[in-house]
Order: structure tokens, then C-alpha cells, then sequence
């Protein structure tokens, strides 16, 4: 088939390369003049490195993933160490590490994978038509071009999806702002090989390592939508908000460049179930944008991308057909793990006092079997189990 994607990101590399694997014409379409990754590095689970490992770059993730042998967590405000304890049980049980990896290391790889001579840059979607035999794209450069399947990959403000549903969706202010960026690995702040994460008061500082000896770090506060903001005032506004936390997360402040830092007010969407409309079928965030907060929204993308890849390709009753069962293996898993990274959200960002105050309280008498069950039940029921 002649396939165009809508969207050069994670989940849209990820589907062209498997597309091309199986035979077909891909062509992706960007509408920025210039592919940057967006946000400082991803979590990438034992789930989405499965799926690179499924499209033949073992090795090269492995060379771009930082080595996270441990997880802990830490009172913010005493430095009292509350839970530490080895990953290697949850990747004795999965099969595979994880691997922590800047956003741009990753994008890079597999638009090389894909091939940049098929990425069409500064190319805009703003309109669909489907016919019996095919898609229109139009663009708003005034260019049109067709397809026998449009997948919009198109992110969390997609296009796609209005083409899709019929309806505009609202995103859901999630409560709170996220500052993210990297910095060259400092074990006075956290061990090298560990995923440490400083919590109170509602608030999370955050390191976990990537490849070039760096940590991918990042804060969260919970904060009103719409502050006004200056990026050169983002150290300041970091040194306010902490500035009665613990030694470390001080040395790790004062360690940042602003410049470098990127910020996010995190929303997610309200889950829904259809993710095709005749020859156009939507992944990732286009069909279930969430919260980062268990670490699944690009795993997610690929999974898309691979049962997505899989189902036209050994599914043969026709292109409806496929779509059908890669949407309904797809919307239930997508919808739980959104809401369980919604409920994690309000436990972390203090939505609830009490709730948040007893989160705390039981990571002091946490043995790592708890967590790693919890990251485990996100894991599982991935295409490739």
C-alpha cells in the first residue's frame, strides 16, 4: 500500500519503519521546518524496548540507553533515604531492561532507520478526504497529495483525530508544570546507575541516567495552567520552590543551564474507543495523549505502531477489517494505562493531602515488590509478550 503518516515523532517513525519491514510505500509528512525532539529524554520500558528490539536496533537502543539498575526514593526536604532497591527482579521477570534515553538520541536513530529522503518537512495537514479507493491530503502550503491509508501520528493537538471523531477533544489541565532537561552525571546528587527521585510537599525532583554520562532530570510543582513564564528566569523560579529542599536537589539547581530547560504544563485527554474512520487510523498521543506519569505515553506509541504494522499485514479480509482489530486490541489497554497514569499523577502532585501524605508513608516501608508489581501491570499486555 502507499501509506502516509502524519507526524515525524516517535510513534510515526516507529510505524514507518515497521511498515516498510513489511513491504509498503511510506511516506511521512512534518509539518515543522525542522524535526526537534520535544522534551530532554523519555522513559522507555522493558515494553517499548521490545518493540525496537522487534524492528532489529538491539543493539543501537542499547548503546543510546542509560544503565538504570536501581530505583529510589528520597524525602526531599531531610535527604532520609525512604525505598532503594535493585530493578533486576522486574527485568529477570519482563525479559528486558529498561532504558532511560534523550529524546533526540532516539529520534535520530530511527529517522535514520526510516530514512530521511522519505520524511517531507514543512508540510502541514489541514485537510482530509476520504474516497472509496483512497485518501486526499491537503496542505497548507496548497500541495495535495494521496494515499490508499492516512495514520495520523500527529500528537496531542492532532488534526487527525478531528477528521477522525468527528468532534474537537478538550485537553485536561493536569495540575501541574514539569521542568525537564540534562546534565552531566553527578553522584553527590545521585548514583549513576540508579533512577532517584526526591519527593514532598507534592513535588518530585527527579534523575534517571542516558547514555554519554548524563542524567535526564526533572521537576515537577504543582502550579496553575497559564503562568506567564521566561525561560531565563527558570533557574529562579526552580530555587523559589525548593529552596528549603535537601543539599542535593540545591547542587542539582544550581548545576542547571536555563537555556537548556524545557517546561511543560502536563495535560492528558479524555479517553476514547475509536481510533479509525474508513482509511484513516490514528496512534500515540493522536489517540490517547496522557500524562507522563507512569512512563508509557512513547512505549504506548510504539505498541501502536508495531500491532498496527502487524495487523495490515496478517490480517487479509481487507484495510477495515485490519483497522478494526488494531483498534479494539488497542483502545482498552491505552484506556487503562491513561487512567492509571492519571491516578498516579493526583497521588504524586499532592491532589489529595491525605492521599499523598499516606503515599510517602508507605514508600518507608517499601521493599521494591510493590512498585515493581505496579511498573510490571504496565508492561504486560504489550503486543510482543
Amino acid at each position: 500500500m502507499n501509506i502516509a503518516i502524519i507526524g515525524a515523532g516517535i510513534g510515526g517513525l516507529t510505524a514507518g519503519i515497521a511498515l516498510k519491514k513489511f513491504g509498503h510505500q511510506v511516506t511521512i509528512y512534518e509539518q515543522a521546518a525542522e524535526i526537534l525532539a520535544v522534551g530532554a529524554a523519555i522513559s522507555l520500558w522493558s515494553n517499548g524496548v521490545k518493540c525496537l528490539n522487534y524492528l532489529g536496533l538491539t543493539e543501537k537502543i542499547q548503546s543510546l540507553g542509560g544503565q538504570m539498575d536501581s530505583l529510589a526514593y528520597i524525602d526531599g526536604l531531610n535527604q532520609q533515604t525512604m525505598t532503594q532497591f535493585s530493578l533486576a527482579p522486574l527485568y529477570q521477570e519482563v525479559g528486558q531492561r529498561a532504558y532511560p534515553v534523550a529524546r533526540s538520541d532516539l529520534q535520530q536513530l530511527l529517522m535514520a532507520e526510516f530514512g530521511h529522503e522519505q520524511i517531507v518537512l514543512n508540510k502541514r495537514m489541514i485537510q482530509l478526504q476520504q474516497y472509496p479507493q483512497h485518501v486526499s491530503i491537503r496542505f497548507q502550503d496548497g500541495d495535495h497529495s494521496t494515499a490508499d491509508l492516512v495514520i495520523g501520528a500527529d500528537g496531542t493537538h492532532s488534526i487527525t483525530r478531528l477528521h477522525v471523531l468527528g468532534e474537537n477533544r478538550q485537553r485536561r489541565y493536569a495540575g501541574y508544570v514539569n521542568w525537564n532537561g540534562l546534565i552531566a552525571i553527578d553522584e553527590h546528587i545521585a548514583p549513576a546507575q540508579q533512577w532517584t527521585s526526591y519527593v514532598g510537599e507534592g513535588k518530585r525532583v527527579s534523575l534517571m541516567p542516558v547514555a554519554g554520562d548524563r542524567f535526564y532530570v526533572f521537576f515537577d510543582i504543582p502550579l496553575a495552567a497559564g503562568l506567564m513564564h521566561d525561560p531565563a528566569q527558570y533557574g529562579n523560579v526552580l530555587q523559589q520552590h525548593f529552596s528549603h529542599w535537601c543539599v542535593p536537589v540545591q547542587r542539582l539547581i544550581n548545576c542547571l543551564d536555563p537555556q537548556h530547560l524545557n517546561r511543560v504544563e502536563i495535560h492528558d485527554i479524555e479517553p476514547f474507543m475509536t481510533f479509525y474512520r474508513g482509511r484513516v487510523v490514528l496512534l500515540g498521543d493522536a489517540a490517547h495523549s496522557t500524562t507522563p506519569d507512569i512512563g508509557q505515553g512513547g512505549c504506548q506509541a510504539m505498541e501502536d505502531a508495531i500491532y498496527l504494522a502487524r495487523s495490515l499485514q496478517i490480517n487479509t479480509l481487507g484495510l477495515e477489517d485490519a483497522l478494526r482489530r488494531y483498534q479494539n486490541k488497542r483502545n482498552q489497554r491505552c484506556k487503562e494505562l491513561l487512567l492509571r497514569a492519571r491516578k498516579r499523577c493526583d497521588i504524586t502532585h499532592m491532589k489529595d493531602r491525605q492521599l499523598t501524605e499516606h503515599w510517602y508513608q508507605t514508600l518507608y516501608s517499601e521493599q521494591g515488590s510493590h512498585i515493581m508489581q505496579g511498573i510490571l501491570n504496565n508492561i504486560l499486555g504489550n503486543p510482543l509478550d
